[in-house]
């Protein structure tokens, strides 16, 4: 493309919103490592295939810029992981201090896409669906985003195969070569889906939107000013620390928590205020809201089972099991899920998989640790797996990605010894500074400043035996810290 042709293309804007915890998906999906970030089928996250379906958007007229990601001060280093496995560098991740709903959310995304003295067209996706055809969505994507230059709101609506009755319609009618929304309908019983599908015209809510950043200002202040008045306060307080851009925590907390839907999508039909129209996808979509969404987009047997991981299953049918850290057998199961995580098991009736909710709710009311955190642990520099424990003592495998480093730190309650499996350790002990290699093993004690680092440039992996009084995360006083941790 010429230069000329690319001044002349539409900008496309992706913007991906990337929060929410993904409770129904228990125990795979955790707070502290929700279902976008999960590999459920392949080699790639939820998050990474919204990602590169979105970076494939250019051509044809439409140039793609790199994408805007909205998501969990919690979960910036996953994201940005996740993107350079796939050696795609963001426009900029937004990171909430805390969860307002998705019109806050997409209201930051506006607002930074402004930022450049352009107007864009923003293409909003969630981090946690699956397409199964790409050139068909693709395809439906180029559709809404002309629609959309020329200044249209666009919906990207799903093409029923089903009465479901756990997603909300669009209802829509002919507006010239277009499809116009009448109507937003909420979530029907089993009679009313199935009189949509025998009536037509009716299409899932996706929750993708296509339109001008510029659009989705000028209609939350038309519907709710509240809104735009306190995201805009939030956004001019930010501060930037390179790719991210966090908003001021305290005027984001008084920020009206709102859906796209409620504050503006529901409203503009019957609205003389801008169109709003439905571009249909037909793409094997599915949310993934729910185990039970997981089982339908899932590879099966002739007897209609989903296996992954070391799983046997015999005599079933119907019937999910996903293992991820020993062998799970089955034996004449009907429509059941099974999920096996190191700490937790899930065995649910597939048809009451939207309940595994209740249970993320006991285990939060109950003050238990299993609804936040696996027991391998992701941060910034790596990863740690707590492989055991006792009332006084605690043992983990911690692995260093090459490059990175711990904060410099002290414990007051407990002593740690750390014996290298492989790769190289650099190791500050009060005033001294070592290196340790392979089958090589260093004393920490109790009250004395220690950083462990990875000098190498491969993964470093060591055990770490704490012995102590207190063994909690929370008994760590850092003193230096390379990722803004307190």
């Amino acid at each position: 493309m010429s230069i000329k042709q690319q001044q002349e293309a539409t900008r496309v804007q992706p913007v991906i919103m990337a929060g929410g915890s993904g409770t129904r998906l228990w125990p795979l999906s955790r707070a502290g490592y929700p279902k976008q970030f999960l590999v459920l089928e392949g080699n790639t996250s939820l998050f990474q295939q919204a990602a590169q379906r979105l970076a494939d958007l250019g051509g044809a007229g439409q140039q793609a810029l790199p994408p805007i990601i909205v998501g969990n001060e919690e979960h910036r280093f996953l994201v940005l992981d996740q993107l350079r496995e796939l050696r795609l560098e963001p426009d900029a991740v937004l990171l909430e201090p805390l969860g307002r709903n998705t019109a806050p959310a997409l209201t930051l995304a506006a607002l930074q896409a402004l930022e450049s003295g352009q107007d864009p067209v923003l293409v909003v996706t969630p981090a946690d669906q699956t397409i199964g055809d790409g050139a068909a969505f693709s395809r439906a994507l180029r559709q809404a985003v002309q629609q959309a230059a020329e200044g249209a709101i666009v919906i990207l609506g799903i093409t029923p195969d089903r009465p479901e009755t756990g997603y909300g319609y669009i209802r829509t009618q002919a507006d010239g070569t277009a499809l116009a929304v009448a109507q937003f309908v909420e979530k029907p019983d089993l009679a009313t889906a199935e009189g949509y599908l025998r009536e037509g015209g009716y299409y899932w809510n996706s929750g993708m939107f296509v339109l001008r950043a510029s659009r989705w200002v000028e209609a939350l202040q038309a519907f709710r000013p509240d809104i735009l008045a306190a995201t805009q306060a939030a956004f001019a307080a930010r501060s930037v620390d390179a790719k991210f851009v966090r908003p001021a925590k305290a005027e984001f907390a008084a920020v009206p928590a709102e859906s796209v839907d409620y504050a503006v999508m529901e409203r503009l039909p019957g609205s003389a205020l801008m169109p709003l129209r439905m571009v249909p996808l037909d793409a094997g979509w599915n949310d993934l809201g729910a185990w039970e969404a997981v089982w339908q987009v899932a590879v099966k047997d002739e007897a209609g089972n989903a296996a992954r991981g070391d799983a046997i299953v015999t005599d079933s049918r119907n019937t999910l099991v996903h293992a991820t850290s020993r062998l799970v057998s089955v034996v004449g199961l009907e429509d059941v899920v099974v999920v096996e995580t190191p700490d937790a098991v899930l065995v649910t009736d597939r048809a009451r998989s939207q309940d595994v909710k209740k249970i993320v709710q006991r285990l939060d009311s109950s003050q238990r640790g299993e609804h936040t955190l696996h027991r391998k642990v992701h941060r910034p520099w790596g990863w740690y797996d707590s492989i055991d424990n006792g009332p006084r003592h605690q043992v983990k495998r911690i692995m260093v990605k090459p490059g990175a480093s711990l904060s410099l730190q002290m414990h007051h309650h407990r002593a740690e010894h750390w014996i290298v499996v492989s790769g190289t350790a650099e190791v500050t002990v009060g005033d001294k500074v070592i290196l340790l290699s392979e089958n090589q093993s260093t004393y920490i004690p109790l009250g004395v400043t220690h950083r462990l680092a990875n000098p190498g440039k491969l993964p470093l992996e060591i055990i770490e035996v704490q012995s102590g009084s207190y063994l909690g995360e929370d008994d760590i006083v850092r003193f230096e810290d390379t990722y803004g941790r307190k």
